[in-house]
């Protein structure tokens, strides 16, 4: 930062006013003869002039007020053309003003000082220029080292010594790093404001915040492929830096403004890597729940999520069903159950198949109860306070995770029937009372003649497990005997469906009506799943 002490220092020119502002930082150096230059500078330049339209008393001591008004760094005054020696006037009126004011002799040309500057300001933003670029390339080098959004503003706020945050396209925080001082309360309320304010007014546009003293920070969005509604762009996130004691220099604006390509390139590369790993997640919660990865096939396919040896299995209710909370979106439910798990520092793979699932490592049972109630807490906040109960299946061999998530799923539908307390965060086989011993039977033959004495009929009379009847029968008990929410679960009539219980009825002799039949019903369609 070129400072008017370093200009004049190297020249033989005289300061006559002004001692205090010697140290103001020089933005430019322009000549003029104008008795109102002001319209043509922004503040911050030395102006240079030989006064020739500056006659009387008056009129200098109004140049004086104009450039002092207008926040120019000096000015300096060259004489032996219009005049012998810088005007008294001029010079009361700079002391006046604490206005720095030097005088240019006739024999040092204007360029001489006009080069002195410029190639002093040349150098100095070649040096911001070089510095810039060697933070983009440490930056680049920590996303490249796949080190995280975290290490990236731990970085960045190294490299500009300020409080680095990242705020998503909601205006939540992602990330933050302070550099020495971290920023209360209030500050972060300020940042917080300021970004969702702008995202509520789709204003993609940088901006200082409102801070006691706005220069030291700055706001820039990160530019997203999407757009808005209106067609202007969406920010996929912000990035916020505040120094911790003084304005933000060039250096740190212009490292900041290249950090944000950094960012999005960070942003997009654990999205990818999420959807990524959210597939793979998919395809063995998919080939678990199917029967076509057991044993050993399982285990390994596990271990790249940091599941080895055993499993237990947590499970969020179906979107729409009684302790998950209406209009529920389920890619929102999966992202606040990671999200919590990621919270406990525990390895998990979490993927959908009709429900939210998580495969962690087994855990004793008291551990294991613990964490999901404190899983259940979190993902109830996320999910806008709604009450969420979490099913929680007991801790087997890696291979056998398909039972503990039986257990899970027919936990939390014992408890959508009354069989778990009233406002519980949790759903463990103690739910299931008496029934548990049903579901736990090791041995698939007598599982299977169970399952065969109650669902039979109905198979035998539409085929093997896939008919509407069975279908229908699935959604009235998983709904608790809901006609209108089973019916809108299989896109049709709730008379279409009181016509498919009734056939059922008829077939198995028993009443729907009734909790016990209904009870019994389910335990045979869970204990089904275990078998198939």
């Amino acid at each position: 930062m070129l400072t008017l002490r370093e200009l004049i220092g190297e020249l033989d020119v005289t300061l006559l006013a002004g001692e205090n502002g010697l140290d103001l930082p020089i933005r430019w150096v322009h000549l003029t003869e104008l008795i109102d230059p002001t319209p043509w500078l922004s503040g911050g330049e030395v102006l240079l002039t030989t006064g020739m339209q500056l006659h009387s008393p008056e009129e200098q001591r109004a140049f004086i007020e104009l450039l002092a008004d207008h926040q120019l760094a000096a000015l300096g005054f060259g004489t032996g053309f219009a005049h012998e020696k810088v005007p008294g006037a001029l010079v009361e009126a700079a002391r006046e003003r604490e206005f720095p004011v030097f005088e240019v002799p006739y024999e040092l040309p204007f360029i001489a000082v006009t080069e002195a500057a410029f190639s002093k300001l040349v150098n100095e933003q070649y040096s911001v220029l070089r510095r810039a670029l060697s933070a983009q390339e440490r930056l680049e080098r920590v996303v490249l080292s796949e080190r995280g959004l975290e290490a990236l503003a731990g970085t960045l706020a190294t490299l500009v010594g300020a409080s680095v945050l990242v705020f998503d396209a909601r205006g939540e925080l992602l990330v933050q790093h302070a550099f020495r001082r971290q920023l209360g309360s209030d500050e972060l309320a300020v940042l917080r404001d300021g970004v969702r304010e702008r995202i509520a007014r789709r204003d993609a546009v940088q901006f200082m915040p409102a801070l006691e003293d706005p220069s030291r920070g700055m706001a820039i969005p990160v530019a997203s492929e999407a757009g808005g509604g209106s067609g202007v762009p969406a920010p996929e996130a912000w990035l916020v830096a505040v120094k911790d004691d003084a304005p933000l220099s060039d250096f740190d604006r212009l490292a900041l403004r290249q950090a944000v390509t950094i960012v999005a390139l960070e942003l997009l590369r654990e999205r990818v890597a999420g959807d990524t790993e959210r597939r793979l997640a998919g395809d063995v919660l998919a080939g678990l729940l199917a029967g076509e990865l057991t044993g050993v096939d399982l285990q390994r396919r596990l271990e790249p999520f940091g599941i080895s040896g055993s499993v237990s299995v947590l499970a969020l209710p179906k979107p729409g069903s009684a302790s998950h909370g209406r209009g529920s979106n389920v890619q929102v439910a999966e992202s606040a159950l990671a999200s919590a798990l990621r919270a406990e520092a525990t390895p998990s793979l979490v993927a959908t198949n009709g429900q939210v699932v998580a495969l962690i490592p087994g855990l004793e049972e008291e551990s294991l109860f613990a964490l999901a109630e404190r899983v259940a807490e979190r993902v109830s906040g996320e999910l806008a306070g709604q009450h969420v109960r979490v099913g929680v299946g007991r801790a087997v061999a890696g291979g056998e995770a398909r039972r503990s998530y039986h257990e899970a799923r027919c936990t939390l539908e014992a408890a959508s029937m009354g069989l778990a307390g009233r406002g519980a965060k949790i759903a463990t086989y103690r739910d299931l009372g008496s029934f548990q011993l049903l579901l736990s039977l090791q041995d698939d033959e007598a599982l299977k003649l169970f399952c065969d004495s109650i669902l039979g009929p109905i198979e035998q009379s539409e085929g093997y497990y896939g008919g509407e009847l069975m279908r229908s029968l699935e959604a009235f008990i998983e709904e608790n005997g809901q006609w209108e929410r089973a019916a809108k679960r299989l896109f049709c009539h709730r008379h279409t469906l009181r016509y498919r219980i009734r056939r059922v009825e008829e077939l198995t002799g028993r009443d729907l009506g009734s909790a016990r039949d209904r009870i019994e019903f389910w335990l045979a369609l869970r204990g089904r799943e275990l078998i198939s």
